[in-house]
């Protein structure tokens, strides 16, 4: 959850950005080394793909094993040692076993399909059966071993891929506090962004936006409530596809939001994470909402990757980014001539005043399903936090660990709330979820539009854990998030080194033709680069 869209009156606000924005945050203390501030970094698997990593496993140059340790000791050296970007929460102590048992499957002419042998990344929400913990970042379930795998992640070791360990992320997915810092967790500690390292990755999924972009993995799954995915994704200058609701089962993922959350592929490449969607989906019976994408969801989702998806397109932009700060404002341009190039059609529209009242209704309905949801995942789990209340009791004894900067309100807000069986939650939901679908469903028919295109948000704000995030200027995750509808975000280019992405989204189930123009905007474009860890803006 990407707190400051649920303050805001409206799911799209201006695109004024702040000056604070605009100057070197120096909020942390941040000691140069030989990693901070080079480009020197010569990492062997730098901007590695998929593809690239399965012709070198086929030819024999590599074995999974020796990937996996390559990643591990990046960990060592950028996560933990160098720039300490602490995305990483906890490195899984099989995952060496789990390589060796791909090369042995290699070996003996066996490959599952594309992610054999791949080391992959997971946010800490999400379960995983083995010795890892599943704790959303909060001290309050440190002791929370999961006695199964989440579908997902049942899914990941069926493909082969390996599971290289657990991102940090903003605890609770940023359903905490008002006044949080995204990417800060009890548990966990403060993320920082790869690019400018007293910058805020965003969140809720920090750590697996900082990782990928710093190399740490091939590929890594966040979560999304409503930017989770796609605004991380964007600050770390990386591709994000925030799914349809009902593509990927949510079982096992430690919930906010029935109508809304879902996990998702963040990669460097927009086919990386086509792979990756594709070994993700699947109808769980735990999970009802998996029914929906029944004759639907797609196994191979890089068959619609096609250089020339854009010709013949039409794509609504957002009116109220074409006019603000200049610098996003430029890249804007820039990506609008670029699609243009390639045959598509612009054409302005107005989403900001329609979805008004749809933006207030969306924190009740948050607060309502974060209750109920979490409720029922913690009565199941081995932890002795069995409740929200519970969680608000921990953090309430044990408050100068778990609650050094910043305090639970939305906790103690979602605590006060009645069943899913009150009016005002189903008046909200009718408002926030039905309403936005028909809002958006009615602009693409009348546009006659394949999809709506902006910028993702504002560039990475400064970390600061006394006043918590501020304005970015803009953000386009609301109106899919609500909606259920898909969403993906591709690197558009950055300004003094901080990236922005473009999104596209579109109605149910159209990842085939999300995908399609992402990735032909991409390989148009290519503005992917690798960070450079500068310890400041200056």
């Amino acid at each position: 959850m990407l707190r400051r869209n649920f303050l805001k009156t409206s799911s799209l606000a201006g695109v004024t950005l702040s000056v604070a924005a605009a100057s070197s945050c120096n909020l942390l203390p941040s000691a140069k080394n030989k990693n901070e501030g080079t480009s020197d970094d010569n990492f062997v698997l730098n901007e590695v793909t998929i593809d690239t990593l399965q012709q070198k496993m086929k030819s024999g140059e590599y074995t999974s094993a020796q990937v996996t340790q390559l990643y591990l000791d990046r960990i060592a050296a950028i996560d933990k040692d160098g720039p300490k970007l602490n995305a990483v929460i906890e490195v899984n102590k099989d995952a060496m076993n789990m390589a060796a048992a791909m090369d042995k499957e290699r070996k003996n002419g066996k490959v599952r399909g594309p992610l054999h042998g791949i080391p992959v990344l997971i946010k800490d929400n999400i379960n995983t059966g083995d010795n890892m913990h599943t704790t959303a970042g909060s001290l309050a379930l440190a002791d929370n071993f999961a006695p199964q795998d989440a579908f997902i992640v049942h899914r990941l070791r069926k493909a082969g891929a390996v599971i290289l360990g657990k991102t940090n992320l903003s605890e609770w997915a940023n359903f905490r506090s008002t006044r949080s810092a995204s990417g800060w967790s009890s548990r966990g500690g403060q993320t920082k962004g790869p690019y400018i390292l007293d910058r805020n990755p965003s969140g809720s999924s920090a750590g697996s936006g900082s990782a990928v972009a710093a190399n740490l993995c091939t590929v890594a799954i966040g979560t999304e409530t409503d930017g989770s995915v796609v605004s991380p994704s964007s600050v770390n200058g990386i591709v994000g596809i925030k799914p349809t609701i009902g593509l990927l089962s949510r079982a096992g993922i430690i919930p906010i939001s029935a109508t809304q959350d879902t996990a998702g592929p963040m990669a460097r490449t927009v086919k990386d994470a086509a792979i990756l969607l594709g070994a993700l989906a699947g109808i769980d019976t735990a999970d009802s909402y998996t029914l929906t994408s029944k004759g639907k969801a797609e196994t191979d989702y890089t068959k619609f990757l096609d250089a020339s998806g854009l010709q013949g397109k039409r794509l609504g932009i957002e009116k109220t980014a074409l006019k603000g700060n200049e610098e996003m404002e430029a890249l804007l341009k820039t990506a609008i001539d670029t699609l243009k190039s390639k045959g598509a059609e612009i054409i302005e529209i107005e989403l900001s005043k329609e979805l008004k009242a749809a933006g207030k209704a969306e924190f009740t309905v948050l607060l309502y399903e974060f209750k109920d949801g979490l409720n029922k995942y913690l009565s199941k789990t081995n932890s002795k936090t069995k409740s929200l209340q519970d969680v608000i009791s921990f953090n309430k004894k044990n408050a100068a660990k778990a609650m050094p900067f910043f305090k639970q309100e939305i906790l103690d807000q979602a605590q006060a709330k009645g069943g899913l069986d009150s009016k005002e939650y189903t008046d909200a939901l009718k408002i926030s979820h039905k309403g936005t679908r028909t809002i958006v469903d009615d602009l693409l028919k009348q546009h006659k539009l394949d999809a709506i295109i902006g910028p993702t948000n504002g560039f990475a704000i400064c970390i600061d854990l006394v006043n918590g995030d501020y304005d970015n200027g803009f953000s386009f995750s609301s109106p899919p998030a609500m909606a259920g509808y898909p969403h993906i975000t591709v690197p558009m280019g950055a300004w003094n080194e901080l990236p922005m992405g473009l999104s596209f989204f579109g109605p149910a189930y159209s990842e085939p033709e999300l995908i399609k123009l992402a990735y032909a905007y991409e390989q148009a474009s290519k503005k992917r680069r690798a960070p450079k860890f500068k310890a400041d803006l200056l």
